[in-house]
Parts: structure tokens; C-alpha cells; sequence
């Protein structure tokens, strides 16, 4: 909602800044392309994912907020400042999955600017020390997506994509337990280092391992994260606090409170026939007043309030490909429905 004046159509029917979205102060030009950066990032990822792997749903998870599960992020012993290969970090896992089976991951970063071609470049080459931090598996194998989006004044925007090819399964070695994401998840705390080998040596620098016998904790780690997502995207409260950790921060959802907004999840509308539940949102834009509605199809909502992970994935799964395409329906101006069964909405509202 953001944005939702900031970009525009040109005649080739291609996305660039409007008027409004030119006219920005320079010490907001970070954030606009921060954010408009990382928006179009996880929404083409998502694509080349769902392209690679047909058969399979696919979930864009913060990187940040998993890792948190298993890794302190920030130092605790106020002694300075962690080495800089913790505090470069991926955007995003990408999970390709299919109900029961293991899934695999790719990690992405993101970057955006509104400089020349050069400058993404050079965005692009520290956007490898982010996915450089994190290693599924053996030491620099695992799969990733470098995005750059290109933010000019006057042209089309454009994304500039390097590829780290591969495949990483989160298959669980012989021995380990099976995942089940409708179990709580346990807080670790795990020693933020990557085993490498060269030439037949061992050694270890900082960074963020998952090994093939935490593969299972891995995978809930990903399924829970992302219905915490889901739920906090229809209101936030104890349904998405009871999917998260304490460092994962937990205590913010404990209690159902939302700036501008009196209640919570009390939102049904009937939005293509299908039936959502979430959370109306009164505000201004440009003076004029505007109701927004975020929610999902209920029958999905309700596996997630009740903590039933493996339902909502198995209904989820299903549904592919059923999902309504129309950016509009008679009592909405603009509606967007997405794979995972969220939607949001967005309406004139009289004074």
C-alpha cells in the first residue's frame, strides 16, 4: 500500500516511477529503493522458483526471522559490534515443497537503487557476501538468487538477476526425527559457524550452517516462520505469536494490538466467491479516505489459528493453480489474491 501511487504503467505497459514517486526528498531515496528493491525481488524469485519446480508450492520466508530460531543475530555481551559475515545476511529463503516430501531451499538477496547500471553492478558483488553467510548443507552448495532492481527517474524499472545454480533437499540423514511443523518450536542457540574444508583441512569461519542432521528442525523452522507470516499478514496477535520463538519475537504478538486499528481478524468479505477472514484498514491517501483489507480464504485461516501447519500446507497445496487472477471484483477497486490464499483488497471509502 506503500507504493501504491509511487510506480506507474509507461506506453510499452512496463512499471516506473510516477510523478509522485519522483518526488522524494533524498534522504528517503534509500528506503523507497530498499523497499521497492526487495518487493520485486521476492516476487520474481518466487517466479523463477515456481518455474524450476511446477509440481511444487512455493513460500518466500524472511531470512532474518528463521535464522533467529537457531542463532543469536546481534551480539548480547555489548562488547562490539559480530564479525562482518553475521551481519550479512540473505533476504530470503525460497522453499519449493510438496506436502510430505523434503523441501528445497534457495537462499536470495536483494538489492535496489536508483543510480546507473554501474551502481547495481557493484550492489550485485556485496550482494554475494549476504548468501555467502549461510550454508545448507556442505560448505557452498547451496543454491541462491542475486536480484538487483533498477530504479531510473524517467525509464522503466529493471531487474538484473545472477543465478548460483544447484539443488538443496532438506533431506534428513538416516537416524534424524521427523518433521512436524505443527509442533512448537524449541529456541537454540546455535555456534554461528561454518565448517569448511580445504585441500583435505578443516577449518571453521563465521557464518550460519545447517547440517544434514538439523535438516528436519530446519524444515519446521521454514513451515512455522512462514505461518507466522500468514497470520500476522491477516491481524497478527497470539495466532501468529504461538508460531514463533522468543528471539524471533514472540512477546509482540502476545497481545492483539495494531496501530489505527480497533479490532483484529473480525473482517470476513466474500471476494470471488471464496471466503476470506483477516482485518479492515481504514487510512488517507493524498486526503482521500481508503479501506484496505488483508486477509486469508478462511478454511486456511482456520488449520493456522488452530496450529495445524500440515493441514493449511496440504489444503494450500491443492489449490494450486485455482487461485482468481482479476485485479478487481464489483465492490473492490483493486483485489490481489496470491498462491499462499492471502489477499488484499483496497476500496474508496466514503467520508
Amino acid at each position: 500500500m506503500r507504493y501504491n501511487q509511487a510506480l506507474e504503467a509507461n506506453q510499452g505497459d512496463y512499471l516506473r516511477l510516477s510523478s509522485e514517486g519522483r518526488d522524494l526528498l533524498r534522504f528517503y531515496k534509500a528506503t523507497q529503493s530498499g523497499e521497492i528493491g526487495t518487493g520485486f525481488a521476492s516476487l520474481l524469485a518466487e517466479k523463477l522458483v515456481r518455474a524450476t519446480y511446477p509440481d511444487h508450492s512455493v513460500s518466500v520466508i524472511p531470512a532474518d526471522v528463521a535464522l533467529k530460531a537457531g542463532w543469536a543475530l546481534r551480539s548480547t555481551s555489548g562488547t562490539g559490534a559480530r564479525p562482518e559475515p553475521l551481519q550479512r545476511r540473505p533476504h530470503f529463503f525460497v522453499e519449493a515443497w510438496q506436502p510430505g516430501q523434503p523441501s528445497k531451499v534457495i537462499l536470495v538477496s536483494s538489492k535496489g537503487t536508483h543510480s546507473s547500471v554501474q551502481q547495481v553492478h557493484k550492489q550485485l558483488s556485496t550482494a554475494s557476501a549476504h548468501v555467502e553467510s549461510v550454508h545448507i548443507g556442505p560448505y557452498g552448495t547451496v543454491p541462491y538468487l542475486l536480484i538487483g532492481t533498477e530504479i531510473p527517474k524517467k525509464e522503466s524499472l529493471a531487474l538484473h538477476v545472477l543465478e548460483g545454480p544447484g539443488a538443496t533437499v532438506l533431506r534428513p540423514s538416516g537416524d534424524a526425527e521427523e518433521a512436524d511443523p505443527d509442533l512448537t518450536l524449541d529456541q537454540r542457540n546455535r555456534v554461528a559457524d561454518v565448517v569448511r574444508y580445504a585441500e583435505r583441512e578443516r577449518t571453521t569461519i563465521p557464518g550460519f550452517q545447517v547440517l544434514p542432521e538439523s535438516f528436519a528442525w530446519f524444515s519446521v523452522v521454514l513451515a512455522r516462520t512462514e505461518a507466522a507470516t500468514l497470520t500476522a499478514f491477516t491481524g497478527g496477535g497470539k495466532p501468529t505469536a504461538q508460531y514463533l520463538t522468543k528471539e524471533q519475537g514472540q512477546r509482540h504478538f502476545q497481545h492483539d494490538v495494531h496501530a489505527n486499528t480497533d479490532r483484529m481478524r473480525d473482517a470476513e468479505h466474500r471476494i470471488h466467491d471464496i471466503d476470506f477472514l483477516g482485518t479492515d484498514h481504514i487510512y488517507r491517501l493524498n486526503g482521500t479516505r481508503v479501506e484496505a483489507f488483508s486477509g486469508l480464504k478462511k478454511s486456511l485461516y482456520t488449520h493456522l489459528h488452530h496450529g495445524r501447519v500440515n493441514e493449511y500446507r496440504r489444503e494450500v497445496h491443492a489449490l494450486r493453480g485455482q487461485w482468481p487472477d482479476r485485479s478487481a471484483s464489483e465492490q473492490w477497486s483493486a483485489v490481489s489474491i496470491r498462491a499462499d490464499g492471502t489477499v488484499i483488497a483496497i476500496r474508496l471509502r466514503e467520508e
